[in-house]
């Protein structure tokens, strides 16, 4: 080899590692370069899956709490229906202490006792009770299928439909008999489902169903007419009757007895489970109707069943309190401020606030007076006119 060709193979050496030196410099500033990349991406991601983590703590808390606050709503509004049994079972025209009843209710109390605070009071404690259970029911389905926080079984006409059954039993039967008692809620039945399917009728429209809005004004407008229908039918009473007809119109608990509690039981032993089962349907309804076809809630049927349940609530209670006003209107509200709008808390807190509301405006129109007493619908009113009002300018219509 000559001396040319080994100086040339010593530069073509030479060019080649430096070309591997600077392959591998390339290949470190490379390295270097994605590890310098990668740090942000994997201190994005795990800023990420701390923030999803501190998202679902806070969201467990606010469940916790929300729980807590609903089972100390449930706690107080027990004891609160507690106190007013207590304290209506003590109030009236003879007094009785709670040693007294505690003595009574252990087999020691005389027979005049006995006969005031089994036979009087009791009974109409539970109807309260029942009745208020009942008309706060009816109200919180209707205003969660109409979507209309103004909406009531009273404002409705279901009230007046199932009223006026009464009026034409009170007209052509006239006395209570022990049978009569039991077919009294049938006929309210009867009265307040004619009335609402006729409402639902009229508020139908192929378009759109049912409107909320267009359904209360319907209600409103059969009401008026069931009102006169009743104006009529009084004029056919006699004194008695009249009488009977102005304090039940008023709403009145007085002359209840156990075959009333017995009317009333089986009623609220079907309905009030079956209308809890369907809270998740309600909380679906609230969504829209639109919402709630898209998640496969057959609306017509659902709306359908639910209203029916409203009614058969409302008329039942009507049957043997009288037109109570107000309570399927404040109860609802009141049960939703403290606890919101899931359904499976608010139904039972509205049931429980509906039972006090009822059994306090009892106790009170009972003892305001003695020995005379007020019927519970005017006081229930006092409360329910004004927050009534004040619900309606609220609203936005």
């Amino acid at each position: 080899m000559t001396r040319e060709e080994e100086r040339n193979a010593r530069q073509g050496d030479a060019r080649q590692g430096e070309m591997r030196q600077e392959d591998a410099r390339q290949g470190e500033a490379l390295r270097e370069n994605a590890r310098q990349g990668d740090t942000p991406r994997g201190e994005a991601h795990q800023q990420d899956t701390h923030q999803g983590e501190a998202r679902q703590e806070k969201t467990a808390r606010h469940r916790q709490r929300v729980r807590r606050r609903c089972a100390l709503v449930v706690a107080i509004f027990s004891a609160l229906l507690l106190l007013s049994f207590v304290v209506s079972m003590s109030t009236g025209y003879t007094g009785l202490s709670p040693l007294d009843i505690a003595r009574i209710l252990t087999g020691s109390g005389t027979p005049q006792e006995e006969l005031i605070l089994f036979e009087f009071r009791l009974p109409r404690i539970v109807i309260s009770v029942l009745v208020g259970m009942g008309l706060a029911l009816a109200g919180c389905i209707i205003q969660s299928v109409t979507r209309n926080a103004l909406a009531d079984p009273g404002l409705l006409g279901i009230n007046a439909g199932a009223g006026i059954m009464v009026i034409l039993f009170t007209l052509f039967i006239g006395r209570m008999s022990f049978y009569s008692v039991f077919l009294l809620p049938f006929l309210a039945l009867c009265g307040a489902s004619l009335t609402a399917v006729l409402i639902y009728a009229l508020a139908y429209r192929r378009s759109d169903g049912v409107a909320p809005l267009r359904l209360i004004l319907v209600g409103i407008a059969v009401q008026a007419g069931i009102a006169a229908a009743t104006l009529l039918l009084v004029v056919k009473l006699d004194d008695t009757q009249l009488a009977n007809f102005a304090t039940w119109q008023a709403g009145s608990i007085w002359g209840s007895n156990w075959q009333y509690v017995l009317a009333l039981l089986p009623w609220f032993a079907l309905l009030v489970p079956l209308v809890l089962t369907k809270s998740r349907v309600l909380d679906v309804l609230l969504l829209g109707n639109e919402t709630a076809i898209s998640l496969g809630v057959p609306l017509g049927r659902e709306q359908v069943k639910l209203l029916a349940i409203a009614v058969a609530l409302a008329a039942s209670s009507v049957a043997v309190s009288g037109s109570i006003g107000f309570v399927g209107l404040i109860a609802p509200h009141l049960a939703r401020r403290l606890v919101g709008s899931r359904h499976h808390i608010l139904l039972p807190v509205c049931a429980l606030t509906g039972a006090v509301l009822v059994s306090v405006a009892d106790t009170i129109a009972r003892s305001i007076v003695q020995p005379a007493e007020i019927p519970v619908g005017i006081i229930v009113a006092v409360i329910g006119a004004p927050y009534f009002l004040y619900l309606l300018a609220k609203s936005k219509f």
